[in-house]
C-alpha cells in the first residue's frame, strides 16, 4: 500500500468520524451546520497544504534524480573518451 493511499484513507476516515460525531452531538441544526462548514474549510486547508508539501518533495526528488543522471552521464562519457583515446594511441 502506498503512503498516499494510506494518508487519503486516514483523512477520509477521520473526516467521516468527525462528521458522525457532530451529527450525533446534542445541539441545534444551525450549530451543527456551522461546525460542519468549519470542519470542511479546515480539511480543505490541510489538504491543500499536504498537496503543496507533496509537490515540493516530488520536485526535489526529480531535481536530485536529474542531477544524478547528469553526473552518471558525465562519468560514462569520460570513460568512453578514455577508452577511445587509449585505442587511438
Amino acid at each position: 500500500m502506498s503512503v498516499g493511499k494510506f494518508l487519503a484513507g486516514f483523512g477520509i476516515g477521520a473526516a467521516i468520524g468527525a462528521v458522525v460525531g457532530i451529527l450525533l452531538a446534542p445541539q441545534s441544526g444551525e450549530e451543527t451546520r456551522e461546525q460542519i462548514g468549519e470542519m470542511a474549510e479546515e480539511l480543505a486547508k490541510k489538504t491543500d497544504a499536504t498537496v503543496q508539501d507533496i509537490k515540493k518533495k516530488a520536485d526535489t526528488l526529480i531535481s536530485d534524480a536529474q542531477e544524478k543522471s547528469e553526473e552518471i552521464m558525465g562519468k560514462l562519457q569520460d570513460m568512453l573518451n578514455r577508452q577511445k583515446d587509449g585505442q587511438e594511441g
